[in-house]
């Protein structure tokens, strides 16, 4: 029996970056729960990162591998994570809040009857009971929130959470779990994934995002937007706005109807600050806002902010940015 579970994710054959953090709050909630940490990894031909998972803290590594975890799939997977739950009798179960976690933290909840908290920013435990804090209202306040379910399913917004380090030498033991899932106890299956080939870091585990608004003018002008995001080692995000125009994909849009994101830094350009973009994005660390309108909504909540047209302030800070990385 462990204290906590924790289902780490992959992907391209290893762990993602989230797992790191999954696992070292992981770890943490389970010393205050006075028990173990095991870790949860699903997916085909995943046993050898069962290892880099002990090198993060787990003290067990369970195992579910097999050619119909291939792709991700709710029902094979929520089987597996249910056999997983059984073999561990966790009073914690942690996941990331991304994609997948989304769509299998209530899941897991609905099989196993507990209590799930979604999205929490903060997780502690006080009189035996979980108790977390998460935004509310787009951001703008903090619920605190406690579970006393047997066992409680929390999933924690990635970027938040102090990651755990590889430790050198370390391992755990590895045990098999036999989901027993075959693709015709499925209610839907997963034939084929397309997705572009691109080596981008997914927003949601970026450090540092570069986000455009319609301030910008238009597609043309997004060059501007990825030589600062170059010069400061980030990635692209945009505004609602941008996205429904056209200019830039879905897989970039920063807020309530696309990405919720917490970076180190969040630059904000030429965005004005609607409270559906804020709730996307007022978690980051440290916020830079440039916008030509020193009443924007965007710098109520921006750390250092910039009032002047971003097609001639991006450049110049672009151009001072690289000589200090010089």
């Amino acid at each position: 029996m462990a204290a906590v579970l924790a289902f780490v994710e992959t992907s391209r054959g290893k762990l993602k970056k989230s797992a790191a953090e999954i696992l070292g709050e992981g770890k943490r909630l389970a010393q205050k729960l006075g028990g173990t940490l095991d870790a949860v990894v699903v997916g085909h031909g995943v046993t050898a990162l069962a290892g880099d998972a002990g090198k993060l803290g787990a003290d067990r590594v369970l195992v579910a591998d097999a050619e119909v975890f291939k792709a991700f799939g709710v029902d094979a997977y929520l089987k597996a994570l249910v056999k997983a739950v059984a073999a561990s009798s966790p009073r914690l179960f942690v996941m990331a809040a991304s994609v997948v976690g989304k769509d299998l933290g209530p899941a897991l909840a609905a099989a196993t009857q507990s209590a799930l908290l979604a999205d929490v920013t903060s997780v502690a435990v006080a009189d035996g009971k979980v108790r977390v804090e998460k935004p509310v209202y787009a951001g703008k306040a903090v619920a605190t929130i406690a579970a006393s379910s047997p066992m409680v399913v929390a999933t924690l917004r990635p970027n938040v959470f102090v990651p755990a380090q590889p430790e050198d030498g370390r391992s755990a033991p590895v045990e098999v779990v036999d989901a027993g899932v075959k693709p015709d106890d499925l209610r839907a299956v997963v034939k084929e994934v397309l997705a572009k080939a691109s080596e981008k870091l997914d927003l949601t585990e970026a450090d540092i995002i570069v986000s455009g608004g319609r301030g910008m003018k238009g597609p043309e002008n997004w060059g501007i937007l990825e030589k600062l995001a170059e010069a400061v080692g980030g990635v692209l995000g945009a505004s609602r706005a941008v996205v429904d125009a056209g200019w830039r994909p879905h897989e970039e849009q920063v807020g309530q109807t696309g990405k919720t994101v917490s970076p180190k830094l969040y630059i904000a350009v030429a965005i004005s600050g609607a409270i559906q973009h804020l709730a996307g994005m007022r978690t980051s660390k440290c916020i830079v806002a440039i916008n030509t309108d020193p009443e924007a909504p965007i710098f109520k909540v921006a750390d250092y902010g910039i009032v002047g047209d971003a097609l001639e302030v991006v450049p110049v800070l672009t151009e001072e940015l690289r000589k200090l990385r010089e």
